[in-house]
């Protein structure tokens, strides 16, 4: 999955990566400074990730720099992998009973509705998740974290939304983890969602987090969303009513998929 070379905690350049967090925070600040005093701020507000911004490095070595291609639809559906409902089977949207043992970590339920921009429920969309385990850590050989790896824990699921829109998946919460945007870089805990469509051209990938995170301000790739009303469609609402007794907490998300109220999406490359 492309961007899962932005998370893990590849190699990189030393030099590019030794500036500090003050000097990476003061780049994201003035752009927000940049950004409030904008037609833009205060209007309906930027919807999308930026692909050029300075604080993100990766963002800089490898945006898209020539206009988007598109795909025939029938065309690459002669070679992309075929999905059918029949293939998806109940369990795959529990992460918590895929091995022989309990993950170690705080369970919980993340619930919500995938809709359209006037409010429609979006019915059997594949919905898949990834993500790290309650260490930070991926299983992913790129991943060089020394934080352990739980053997009862993959990281990955699917299910299909049901006649109201509805997704759940019982897991992990995840842990921050270091990456080497700049030293001392640390991503806030997310959860990587992916929402297929209709055909193979239509995935969309985009990101969850979770409320009242200390590493927001400080996080290039949550900040390179400028407008604060669209950064915080992105991050969960705490639910005691999906809360269980003595079994897990719950977490409510619902995707917008257009619209202005559409939930950040990450941008696709040519």
């Amino acid at each position: 999955m492309s961007d899962l070379l932005h998370n893990t905690h590849a190699p990189a350049d030393p030099d590019s990566s030794s500036r500090s967090q003050a000097e990476v925070s003061a780049d994201m600040d003035a752009v927000s400074r940049e950004y409030a005093g904008s037609k833009a701020a205060a209007g309906d507000g930027e919807t999308r990730t930026r692909l050029d911004f300075p604080a993100y490095r990766s963002s800089i070595l490898r945006h898209p720099t020539k206009d988007l291609h598109h795909a025939d639809p029938e065309g690459v559906e002669l070679w992309s992998p075929v999905f059918g409902e029949n293939d998806l089977d109940p369990l795959e949207a529990d992460l918590t009973v895929q091995h022989g043992g309990e993950p170690v970590g705080e369970r919980m339920k993340v619930t919500g509705r995938v809709l359209d921009g006037d409010g429609r429920p979006v019915r059997r969309q594949l919905v898949e998740i990834w993500q790290a385990n309650a260490g930070g850590r991926y299983i992913h050989k790129r991943d060089n974290h020394p934080a352990g790896l739980d053997p009862n824990f993959t990281g990955v699921g699917r299910c299909l939304t049901d006649g109201d829109g509805t997704y759940e998946f019982t897991t992990i919460k995840p842990g921050p983890y270091p990456w080497r945007n700049h030293r001392n870089a640390w991503r806030p805990a997310h959860i990587h969602f992916s929402l297929f469509g209709t055909d193979f051209t239509q995935r969309l990938v985009t990101q969850m987090y979770f409320p009242g995170d200390p590493l927001f301000a400080l996080d290039p790739i949550y900040r390179s969303i400028v407008d604060p009303r669209a950064r915080r469609r992105l991050v969960a609402a705490y639910d005691h009513d999906v809360t269980e007794h003595e079994w897990c907490t719950g977490y409510r998300w619902d995707i917008v998929l257009t619209g202005s109220q559409r939930t950040p999406l990450e941008e696709e490359h040519a």
